[in-house]
């Protein structure tokens, strides 16, 4: 996979924090930091949104169902948006 460089301004006491966790939390250095923090950040916000879709789909549904029946709707559900997110 291909890399690219990118530039990024923090202030001082930001980078001091983030210097902080690199050294006591055993990142090898900023960078692995930033991937990782801008990785968590991302899954959090896909997420979010598959939670949305799925309180949509809950909401759709009309007539009385079996808790069987819901798990199945979820469990397609959770299959669809995975796809999507992938």
């Amino acid at each position: 996979m291909a890399t690219e460089m990118i530039t990024v301004k923090l202030e001082d006491v930001f980078l001091n924090d983030i210097d902080s966790i690199v050294k006591n939390a055993g990142y090898q250095n900023r960078t692995e930091f930033i991937r990782n923090a801008l990785r968590e950040k991302i899954e959090e916000i896909k997420l979010k949104k598959a939670m949305m879709e799925l309180a949509h789909l809950k909401g759709s549904v009309k007539k009385k169902m079996t808790e069987e029946s819901y798990e199945k709707i979820r469990a397609r559900a959770f299959e669809e948006i995975s796809k999507k997110l992938i």
